[in-house]
């Protein structure tokens, strides 16, 4: 495997030196914030196209929720479970407080970048304009617009004795309104929430005015604020100010085993909602008795929460402005390629009988994955089908392939997973509807979340009954296969069939097994085996068979995991790891991780594939699947990682893939050991290796 990073420092190994237990691994909340830094740099970073690096700075808005809904909330839990004797609030407060230090500087970096940004599209006709620097003709227009169709929509809450603080939804944006009461003297507090974009649109357009603007918007708040004494006639309204809450989204489900799980799902989704405060968001410019009103009627515990923005709230809907139809501001469109050992087939089955096909998404089709199920259908031969799902869109011909199967008399098995978190709804739209149409609908185990990919086909051919199998690393989505990039095979390895029907008796009966043939599969075998494997290399490491392992994944959290590798390291092993996310692992300290490196990759895809490479030449094994290396993949959830068992199959992993990513020099960032990471460039006699793009052409 020819993998190495030519560019980077050499290795060797050091004396092994004490190393304190506290230092051994990274934080894991302050380093998904390293991640989401890289991602706001995407939005800096002047390679990007406009539009693209607006588009970046929604993603780090939106990944900021998910940090607050979720990774905040786990946080809490974690140390509720560990700490003892109240030491968990202790705990809490400062680590809230480590997350506010990193963050800090980077919301002064998202303002500095937004400016820079909606500056730089003024030249291109793109401006977002204030409401009081708008001409009399345009406020009149708005005027109109907003008696019509904002007003109507608008419901002032009053706070006082008679009307208790009103509920705030999450990531919904709210105005704080200051009211005055000209013949009692008082003052008033009140709220008023900005209608979400199902319902109006954030961005107003504005008509042109012979500026050379061609796509002028202003904003619906400042439209509603310019507006808001209508909302109190008799008063006046002597300060508005936005400000934004994000309450726990972390749904805490209480499985028992005699109760019906769709029916506990629904039940706690709808209390979701009511998920405790866990951030406000409110402009800086906001008068300090307005925000202790709004702090104190939410019951925020800690002042860490609270965070005063330098610029427009809710960014995340900016996804929409950098939508816009200006093609010289888009990267160019994706036409992903069709695999070449499916261009022109009409019988896919015999073309898999011919060999294991590897799929590369989003650089080839999906479609093939589709056409697959769509094909097995289809098929009067096909006598059965199963399938896990966990993520997918509406729109997705797998479900109808799926329906049409049922109805065709095909045995078909779905594995919907209810707590797919975020979308549970979907999930239990979609279980509800196979079901309807005969498909057999399993929703999960208890305890356990069935996040792996794959689908087995059952075909009655001359010779009997053959298994056909699609094992992946991404979801079974057509829409974020466009931009996720993961891999698949499609194959009728025996062993492997037999291994995915052993998992489905598993999934939808009460099969238990303890051991499989090909499949690594978790919380069964996966997490020893992994174990296991890096154990092996580490032993078999000799001067004359150095070891090697490469390993790449989107989070590696999982403490005897690192330790082995840092055990690895310490014998002599060469690692190279490519973390998309999270990574508690310390690399090159001397010692203890000198031989391992680690990169993150940040690009126009996002990074999903999971693989792992053990060994080189003849003792090589190399698989993929759908777990990363943290606890919750390991022993909460049932993954399943094969193994490529094709020599060319491997060879165009270990040898075309994983050393084009490694040898990255544009979207790469290197993970030193004070845990901070540094961007590669190319030095000025080097060619540029923008790994993702060299795929793009690869696979054209």
């Amino acid at each position: 495997m020819t993998s190495r990073n030519t560019s980077s420092p050499s290795r060797t190994t050091s004396p092994k030196t004490a190393v304190p237990k506290t230092e051994e691994f990274f934080n894991r909340e302050l380093s998904w914030l390293s991640f989401n830094a890289r991602v706001l740099e995407e939005a800096a970073n002047p390679i990007n196209l406009l539009l693209e690096r607006l588009k970046f700075l929604s993603i780090f808005a939106n990944n900021l929720d998910e940090f607050f809904m979720i990774y905040v909330p786990g946080m809490r839990a974690r140390l509720d479970e560990s700490a003892t004797n109240g030491a968990h609030e202790v705990a809490f407060t400062s680590r809230l407080k480590a997350i506010r230090e990193k963050l800090l500087p980077m919301l002064e970096r998202q303002a500095t970048i937004f400016t820079e940004i909606m500056h730089e599209l003024e030249a291109y006709g793109v401006r977002l304009r204030h409401y009081a620097d708008l001409t009399d003709a345009q406020k009149s227009k708005l005027e109109a617009y907003f008696e019509a169709e904002v007003f109507p929509v608008l419901t002032p809450l009053a706070v006082d004795p008679g009307h208790p603080f009103p509920y705030i939804s999450n990531l919904s944006l709210s105005l704080a309104v200051k009211v005055y009461d000209p013949i009692l003297h008082t003052n008033h507090f009140a709220r008023v929430k900005v209608p979400g974009s199902r319902v109006l649109p954030r961005f107003v357009p504005l008509e042109t005015e012979g500026d050379g603007a061609k796509w002028q918007f202003v904003l619906l708040e400042e439209v509603i604020t310019a507006h808001i004494s209508w909302l109190f006639p008799g008063m006046e309204a002597q300060a508005v100010y936005p400000f934004r809450i994000t309450r726990n989204s972390d749904l805490e489900l209480t499985e028992e085993p005699n109760g019906d799980l769709l029916e506990m799902i629904e039940e706690q989704l709808s209390q979701r909602r009511f998920g405790e405060v866990e951030r406000i968001e409110l402009t800086a410019e906001m008068p300090a008795e307005i925000r202790d009103t709004i702090v104190r009627e939410l019951e925020t515990a800690e002042q860490e929460e609270v965070y005063a923005i330098r610029t427009v709230l809710n960014m995340v809907d900016f996804f929409a402005l950098a939508a816009l139809d200006i093609p010289e501001l888009h990267d160019p469109p994706h036409h992903p390629a069709v695999p070449l050992r499916l261009r022109g087939v009409t019988d896919i089955f015999a073309e898999i009988r011919k060999g294991d096909i590897l799929l590369h998404h989003p650089y080839e089709t999906f479609s093939s994955v589709t056409d697959f199920i769509v094909a097995a259908a289809n098929d009067p031969q096909v006598l059965a089908i199963k399938h896990t799902l966990y993520r997918t869109s509406g729109d997705s011909p797998i479900l109808q392939a799926l329906i049409d199967a049922a109805d065709e008399g095909k045995q078909v098995a779905c594995l919907v997973e209810l707590k797919a978190r975020f979308d549970e709804e979907n999930n239990i739209t979609w279980a509800k509807q196979l079901e309807k149409y005969g498909v057999h609908v399993v929703y999960g185990l208890l305890g356990l979340k069935t996040h792996c990919k794959v689908t087995l086909v059952v075909r009655r051919e001359e010779d009997g009954l053959r298994r056909y199998l699609h094992v992946g690393t991404g979801n079974y989505n057509p829409k974020t296969s466009a931009i996720y990039t993961d891999i698949g095979v499609l194959t009728c390895e025996p062993e492997m069939g037999a291994d995915a029907t052993d998992l489905f008796n598993y999934l939808t009966g009460y099969a238990r097994r303890h051991a499989y043939r090909k499949f690594l599969v978790a919380p069964v075998t996966l997490r020893s085996e992994i174990h296991r494997l890096i154990v092996q290399e580490t032993e078999r490491h000799s001067p004359e068979t150095p070891g090697r392992i490469v390993a790449k994944m989107n989070s590696l959290v999982d403490p005897p995991l690192i330790r082995a590798l840092y055990a690895a390291s310490q014998k002599g092993v060469q690692i190279d790891l490519i973390v998309r996310g999270m990574c508690c692992l310390r690399p090159g300290v001397p010692g203890l991780s000198e031989n391992i490196r680690v990169i993150s990759v940040i690009g126009r895809f996002l990074e999903h594939s999971r693989i792992f490479a053990f060994g080189e030449g003849e003792r090589q094994e190399v698989f993929f699947g759908s777990a990363d290396w943290m606890s919750r993949n390991l022993d909460r959830r049932v993954e399943v990682v094969a193994p490529l068992t094709d020599p060319e199959l491997r060879s165009e992993i270990t040898e075309n893939l994983l050393p084009i990513i490694l040898n990255d020099n544009c979207q790469a960032w290197d993970l030193l050991s004070d845990g901070t990471y540094k961007r590669r460039k190319p030095a000025p006699d080097e060619p540029r290796r923008s790994s993702q793009q060299m795929l793009v052409e690869r696979y054209r």
